[in-house]
């Protein structure tokens, strides 16, 4: 089995394509190969083919349940892998596959807790790691992740089991049925001391009116049937209140999972979500607008409580249409320096970085570094310290490889620095890959950028 493209859903699915695939399908395709999205059969059976036709997945689906569309979750699971990726351990973007990785799928009213099996075995899901350096990915299923699935409805769960059994993932996948005044992250119940982070497509709507009142208010008919019941649909509050429900978890678990993650169906959900997090103190947060086709159109929410910054498309991976204070800070600083040697900046700010008190490796057969500070080593004042601190051989502690090694995690700033030829000379790329002050990371930029110009 050979691993999709890094999103074969980027357009619209070509039915006449799957038509010739799937005869089942061909059934529900229309004479202009077109299909009828108010046929809740025709929904259902276009989940199915892909789920079969893209990922090697057998799929039961009841008739009275939700049957959300595979590529829009597809592009929120993509998102939550580069969440990952881009914030592990080993500083360089990419899929590790040594790490053990437990994701949480809570609440999901989606029968075979979809997103878990699109991170099985069977799947040919891909890797960000696959398209940029294909020969570093030895994983391409992620062999290494595993679930926990929860729901609170009994039907969902059954069809779970019966879906789970069989695509033979009993080992990697392990539902459990809650209550709905059970945590909504059942670390302890569930015997668990950490996970890595947890995904969730929370309910719409605050009460059964307000779903009848959303649904007559619409001036055409929805471009799609709508199979969910009350209990996939519904929440007191809806999803904002659900999703607060969520941070205020995670204010109480705080790095037992690295990356708390929920889609929102409501534009003006993401708002209240964000302003909810600035005013918990989450200083660490990523968000993502999921847009599929012309008509669909979801955003994506996440939040850590720990210090790895995500990439900065991943942290900001919206449009022009989302309000800047929703956003992040930025993770990533460009300028470019007017000359041509690539070695010669790489050397000059070797050379800067051995005068300060910080971890610095660079990799010239790579143009590319990695370093670390505990604190703002580079003010005038922490430079005057250092060498007083030098002069009269104080507490000035020597550079070894083995502080590389074990001080990064208490780094106050954890920086990634790639150098390339550019049409204006050298372009120099700061990347934040560690920690949550964005005057400290912004101040590390500037003095970089003023040195490199002397």
């Amino acid at each position: 089995m050979q691993p999709a493209p890094r999103n074969s859903y980027d357009g619209d699915v070509d039915f006449s394509v799957l038509a010739l695939q799937d005869p089942n399908f061909r059934t529900h395709l229309k004479s202009n190969n077109q299909l009828d999205f108010s046929d809740p059969a025709a929904v259902k059976q276009l989940t199915i083919s892909l789920l079969n036709r893209d990922f090697g997945i057998q799929i039961a689906l009841p008739d009275d349940r939700l049957c959300p569309p595979v590529p829009n979750r597809f592009n929120y699971i993509l998102w939550v892998q580069d969440l990952l990726d881009t914030t592990s351990t080993s500083y360089d973007d990419r899929y590790d596959p040594n790490r053990e990785v437990v994701g949480l799928d809570m609440f999901v009213p989606f029968l075979l807790q979809f997103y878990d099996l699109l991170h099985s075995p069977m799947s040919s899901i891909p890797i960000d790691s696959f398209v940029i350096l294909p020969e570093a990915d030895n994983d391409p299923l992620r062999e290494r992740w595993r679930f926990v699935a929860t729901d609170i409805d009994e039907k969902n769960l059954s069809y779970a089991r019966q879906n789970i059994l069989a695509n033979n993932l009993k080992s990697r996948i392990r539902p459990l049925l809650t209550e709905p005044n059970d945590p909504l992250i059942p670390l302890d119940a569930l015997g668990l001391d950490r996970i890595t982070f947890t995904i969730c497509n929370p309910p719409f709507y605050t009460s059964a009116t307000d779903l009848l009142s959303s649904a007559s208010a619409k001036s055409r008919p929805p471009h799609s049937a709508c199979t969910g019941s009350p209990i996939e649909m519904v929440t007191p509050g809806g999803e904002v209140a659900f999703v607060t429900r969520m941070i205020n978890e995670s204010q109480r678990l705080q790095e037992r999972c690295q990356w708390y993650t929920s889609m929102l169906g409501k534009y003006s959900s993401l708002g209240l979500i964000v302003e909810e997090l600035k005013k918990r103190g989450v200083a660490n947060w990523a968000v993502k607008e999921f847009v599929q086709g012309e008509k669909t159109r979801r955003w994506g929410v996440g939040w850590s409580w720990g210090y790895r910054r995500p990439r900065e498309d991943v942290a900001r991976g919206v449009s022009g249409s989302i309000p800047k204070h929703l956003l992040p800070f930025p993770s990533e600083f460009n300028f470019a320096i007017p000359t041509t040697s690539v070695d010669l900046v790489g050397s000059k700010i070797s050379a800067l970085f051995e005068g300060l008190d910080l971890q610095w490796r660079y990799r010239s057969q790579i143009s590319t570094g990695v370093g670390f500070a505990k604190a703002n080593v580079w003010s005038r004042a922490a430079r005057r310290q250092q060498m007083r601190e030098a002069a009269g051989g104080g507490d000035l502690i020597e550079k070894s490889d083995d502080d590389d090694d074990n001080d990064d995690e208490e780094a106050a700033l954890g920086f990634n620095i790639q150098l390339s030829r550019g049409s204006e000379g050298v372009a120099v790329s700061v990347r934040w890959l560690q920690g949550v002050d964005c005057v400290l990371f912004e101040s590390f930029c500037g003095m970089v950028k003023r040195q490199m110009a002397i």
